[in-house]
């Protein structure tokens, strides 16, 4: 664990921290067992990069005594969580957002899927949803990893995750931050190479936003990019982010809402991609084959499917 002298010499030798904050650090009235909290999620982040964080990512002990610090010890706890997911839950930082999509902070991605967090705060994180079809103008699918914190075995489209709180994720012009994050995604849990998803490739085709709790703790408050792409691709899923896949067509893909409909062989979709099935998916399937596709974007409005 980094002591405190040894955390205010890291923080002081980055050249992109001000004296200033330094100098508020090691005077500042911060509890003991905040300090080593900080100090031990720079520990973490320091062993799992090699190298000190930007301040894009390094949250400020301020925030760490309130709802950072809570998440971690929270976490600490949660012995029922899946270690790879933990550690997902604590490094990866979310892009806060208003229900306009202005960034307004970030947050662990612990903290944006607690409910009680979501209800009593009103966090709300950009996330994104991509759609990719086959040359013969199939869907793929996945099922989501038993692993999962929210929604685990739940069927829902190719990739669904968030653009985390990084310069290249961050860029609004063109969506490019989402879009790179789809990239980076599709790596992730699908082992899908970038060079079968070039990001000019992804569509941006709308957003839509929404809530859906998940069980008792766990949910979603998300501000969803929805990006369509047609490309042949190879994949060789993580299992621990993805339990299965499927290239559906119209009705195969019918076939399945309608057994979830029926609660027929424990069949569940993910409420987010159940939302764009009712409300777009079809029409858009149709610009898809035409090869009108660009012709259905709208990413000025936010549709509101809460």
């Amino acid at each position: 664990m980094l002591s405190r002298s040894h955390l205010t010499s890291l923080v002081s030798r980055h050249s992109t921290f001000s004296s200033n904050w330094t100098s508020s650090f090691t005077k500042s009235h911060l509890s003991s067992s905040t300090t080593t909290l900080f100090a031990n999620y720079i520990h973490l982040r320091l062993r799992s990069s090699g190298s000190f964080l930007s301040p894009l990512i390094v949250p400020c002990p301020c925030r760490l005594h309130s709802s950072a610090a809570t998440a971690m010890g929270d976490a600490a706890t949660d012995a029922g969580m899946d270690a790879i997911q933990r550690r997902l839950m604590f490094e990866d930082e979310c892009i806060l957002v208003d229900e306009n999509d202005r960034v307004v902070g970030h947050d662990t991605k612990y903290n944006c899927h607690l409910m009680e967090k979501i209800e009593s705060e009103n966090l709300l994180h950009r996330a994104f949803s991509v759609f990719l079809f086959n040359s013969n103008y199939e869907l793929l699918l996945q099922q989501r990893s038993a692993t999962k914190v929210t929604f685990p075995l739940v069927w829902t489209n190719t990739c669904c995750s968030h653009p985390l709180y990084r310069e290249s994720e961050l860029i609004d012009e063109n969506a490019l931050g989402v879009r790179n994050a789809a990239q980076r995604k599709l790596l992730d849990e699908l082992g899908i190479p970038a060079e079968d998803v070039p990001v000019d490739q992804f569509l941006p085709l709308g957003r839509m936003l929404y809530k859906a709790p998940s069980d008792g703790k766990w949910g979603e408050h998300e501000l969803d990019y929805l990006l369509f792409i047609v490309r042949d691709v190879n994949v060789h899923l993580n299992a621990d982010e993805v339990a299965d896949i499927k290239y559906v067509n119209r009705d195969q893909l019918k076939e399945l809402l309608r057994k979830a409909d029926a609660g027929e062989e424990n069949l569940k979709l993910s409420p987010w991609f159940r939302l764009v099935v009712d409300n777009f998916l079809f029409k858009w399937w149709d610009h898809v084959e035409k090869g009108t596709i660009r012709d259905a974007a709208d990413m000025k409005t936010i549709h509101k499917l809460t």
